[in-house]
C-alpha cells in the first residue's frame, strides 16, 4: 500500500489554490497602472453652518474607488459643526489627527487630557480611542486624519509616534509676523510656518505622517506655483473679495501655469488640489489672506517621494 505524505499533500493543495491568486503583466504594459485621479474639488462652508451638531465627512471615495471614505488615498478630511452648549465624539482608526478652530470656543477632553479652545487654535492627537468636543458657542472644527492609509494598509495603530501638541491662534499669527516682512521683501514661493512636533521634527512636519501650513498671502500680491507628489487639503482661513489658487499640469516659458483651474479661496471652505499639479495662489484683495493646508507630506518626506519643486 502506497503512503500519502500528508505534509506534500498539503502543500499541493496549497500551492494549487494560490496560483489562483497569481497573475503577471510585460513591464511596459504594467508600469503606469491606471489608478483613479484625485479631482480637483470644493468643499464648501455652507456644509458646516447648518446649525446642526454633526461630523460631516469630506468623502471622495467614489471618485477614488475605496470601500471606506477618503478625500485622499491617505487622508479623509471633515468639518465638525457644533451647536452652542453641544457635544460630539470623534474617533477614527487612525496614527494622526490635525484639528483646526474655525469658528467658536470650547474644549476637547482626550484620554492625553483635555484642551481648551477657541476660534484659529490648532492641535494634534495621535492614535487615540477617541476626543469629545464641547461648545461653548457656536462652533465649527476642521478635522484631517490618515484612517484612509491604515485603512489600505488593513493595520491598527499600536502605538502613539507623537505626543499631543496644542498651536494657539495667537502664536500662529506672531510667527507668521515674526516673518512676514522677509518673505515679502524676497518674495518668497510661500509666506508661512510650517507646524512642526519635537517627534517628528527630523522631517519637519506636524506628525509624523501628516504636514500642515499657516500660510499668508498679502493684498495684491502672488506665490508662484510650486509642485510636489503630496495632495494638499486646503483650507481658506480667511479670504476677502478675489482671492484663488491655479492649478495646472505645465508652466509655460515664463513660469505661468498652462490652461489652469481657478479655485476660489472661501473663508472656512477646503478645497483639494491633486498631487504632482502646479498650483500658485493668489490675492488681488485689499486685506491678507490666509490658508492651513494639510497634505500627507510627512509619509513622502519620510520616503523621499515629495519631489518639492518651484517655479523659477
Amino acid at each position: 500500500m502506497q503512503l500519502v505524505n500528508p505534509i506534500r499533500q498539503a502543500a499541493t493543495v496549497s500551492n494549487q489554490s494560490w496560483e489562483a491568486s497569481a497573475l503577471s503583466w510585460e513591464y511596459h504594459k504594467a508600469a503606469n497602472p491606471s489608478i483613479p485621479d484625485v479631482p480637483i474639488r470644493a468643499f464648501p462652508a455652507s456644509l458646516h453652518q447648518t446649525g446642526e451638531t454633526a461630523i460631516v465627512p469630506l468623502d471622495l471615495s467614489a471618485d477614488l474607488r475605496t470601500s471606506y471614505a477618503a478625500t485622499t488615498p491617505n487622508l479623509l478630511a471633515n468639518y465638525i459643526s457644533i451647536t452652542p452648549g453641544g457635544t460630539i465624539r470623534s474617533h477614527a482608526t487612525s496614527s494622526s489627527e490635525v484639528f483646526y478652530i474655525m469658528r467658536g470656543s470650547g474644549s476637547t477632553e482626550t484620554e492625553y487630557g483635555t484642551v481648551q479652545w477657541t476660534a484659529g487654535d490648532s492641535f494634534t492627537l495621535p492614535a487615540n480611542s477617541g476626543a469629545t468636543h464641547r461648545a461653548d458657542e457656536d462652533s465649527a472644527i476642521y478635522w484631517v486624519h490618515d484612517a484612509p492609509m491604515l485603512a489600505y494598509l488593513g493595520v491598527q495603530p499600536s502605538a502613539p509616534r507623537f505626543k499631543p501638541a496644542f498651536y494657539s491662534g495667537e502664536y500662529l499669527n506672531n510667527e507668521i509676523n515674526r516673518i512676514r516682512e522677509e518673505g515679502i521683501r524676497r518674495k518668497l514661493n510661500r509666506n508661512g510656518v510650517i507646524l512642526g512636533n519635537r517627534d517628528s521634527a527630523e522631517t519637519r512636519t506636524v506628525t509624523h505622517t501628516m504636514w500642515s501650513l499657516y500660510n499668508l498671502v498679502p493684498p495684491h500680491s502672488a506665490q508662484k506655483p510650486h509642485r510636489h507628489n503630496s495632495v494638499a487639503l486646503d483650507l481658506g482661513v480667511f479670504a476677502k473679495g478675489s482671492t484663488y489658487t491655479l492649478i495646472g499640469k505645465s508652466l509655460d516659458k515664463n513660469g505661468n501655469i498652462v490652461n489652469p483651474v481657478k479655485m476660489m479661496w472661501e473663508s472656512h471652505g477646503v478645497f483639494v488640489t491633486p498631487p504632482g499639479l502646479w498650483h500658485s495662489h493668489h490675492n488681488d484683495s485689499d486685506e491678507d489672506a490666509f490658508v492651513f493646508p494639510v497634505q500627507d507630506a510627512g509619509m513622502q518626506t519620510y520616503m523621499g517621494t515629495l519631489d518639492i519643486r518651484f517655479a523659477k
